[in-house]
């Protein structure tokens, strides 16, 4: 899947700086419940996105950013990751997987995966989030955790709206003072980004074989306690895709370029097709939609902002617009789609106008019966 790009942006600062290997542990045991249909039958880390499952892209700029060595915290459907990935090699990593029974949250999965670890307790390991798409530097996140000497070290993002996510004020020094819960008067716009650098200690210290948070215990714990807690605040490209329209959004910023992935299967623009996908010379595809293999887009169509899996039809004048189509999907001739989620298998007829947030699930059949299907009230 990785392969070599001219003029990509690095990852981070090269090779740890002791020369020494660099592990890490990626999170990736949720369900993604708020991306269902789509991921009924398959984890969100593996959605096909810009033309390759998800936790490609993170793969390729972790060994970029210097990380030799990866633990995968699998629960919900852990099997597949394997399947993917198998060992790593084809990224220049190791890869090994650490799977949960049930479910333990972000601590308790770091803890259940820290048994596969191989680093000294004084050396840094890094947790990354399964479901973040990020251009930040992890290796000046490196660096400041190993300047402070700290317990660990979180990268932060500042956002709009930062009522919506809890918030992390830190000092003029950039030590972390709270970490808060979501409210309505957030003391700052700084949020959790979903990146840590541990020193390996701290983790083995963590309660062990039960549901744990990191957010609402261990970083509250060690704060309280007096260890230092660091704040690498950066403005790079951050995205949660934890929603469908951010999912769709992540998968076209990184086929525009937006964010620069090692991973991509092909030569971008504004749109991506991957091989064995055919569009009608007439067709329009823009916005950095992508194509999946086996795709057939008809006479007059036009795909917009949109992520196609593979197999999809879109039949002659249908219109596509920041929506995501599964696997096998059909979409008739002169259909509507706007900001929609179409399950794998799934057939609309022509004539159907499906807008805004309308979710359709695998198998579904909506006869064509000029018949406008949305959401709003």
């Amino acid at each position: 899947m990785p392969r070599d790009v001219d003029n990509q942006e690095p990852a981070g600062r090269g090779r740890p700086s002791d020369g020494g290997h660099l592990e890490a542990i990626l999170l990736v045991g949720g369900q993604g419940t708020r991306l269902r249909p789509l991921t009924i039958g398959m984890p969100k880390p593996l959605l096909p996105t810009a033309g390759v499952p998800f936790l490609a892209h993170q793969l390729a700029r972790a060994s970029l950013a210097g990380v030799t060595r990866i633990v995968m915290a699998t629960a919900y459907r852990s099997e597949m990751f394997a399947e993917v990935f198998g060992d790593g090699a084809e990224f220049g990593l190791e890869i090994v997987y650490a799977g949960e029974d049930e479910p333990l949250g972000t601590g308790g999965g770091i803890r259940n995966a820290a048994a596969s670890l191989l680093s000294g307790p004084g050396d840094p390991v890094v947790v990354l989030n399964g479901d973040v798409l990020s251009g930040h530097d992890l290796g000046a996140q490196l660096d400041l955790h190993r300047k402070a000497d700290a317990a660990v070290t979180l990268h932060l993002v500042e956002v709009p709206d930062p009522a919506r996510f809890g918030c992390v004020p830190t000092d003029f020094d950039g030590r972390v003072t709270a970490f808060l819960e979501k409210t309505p008067h957030p003391v700052t716009s700084q949020i959790n980004a979903g990146c840590y650098v541990f020193t390996r200690r701290f983790i083995d210290a963590m309660p062990a074989g039960r549901v744990l948070s990191v957010e609402r215990e261990t970083f509250p714990g060690l704060i309280e306690s007096g260890q230092t807690v660091m704040g690498y605040l950066e403005s790079a490209y951050w995205l949660d895709v934890g929603t469908p329209e951010a999912f769709v959004r992540g998968s076209c910023d990184l086929v525009l370029g937006e964010l620069a992935s090692p991973a991509l299967p092909g030569d971008c623009g504004a749109a991506l097709l991957l091989p064995g996908a055919s569009a009608d010379p007439s067709a329009e595809l823009s916005g950095g939609t992508a194509v999946g293999s086996g795709c057939v887009v008809g006479a007059g169509a036009a795909v917009d902002s949109s992520v196609l899996f593979d197999g999809v039809t879109i039949g002659a004048g249908a219109s596509v617009m920041a929506s995501v189509i599964g696997a096998g999907a059909r979409i008739g001739a002169g259909a509507v789609l706007n900001g929609v989620v179409i399950g794998a298998g799934a057939e609309i007829g022509g004539g159907n106008e499906l807008q805004r947030g309308l979710r359709v699930w695998p198998g579904v059949r909506l006869d064509g019966t000029s018949i406008r299907f949305s959401t709003d009230a």
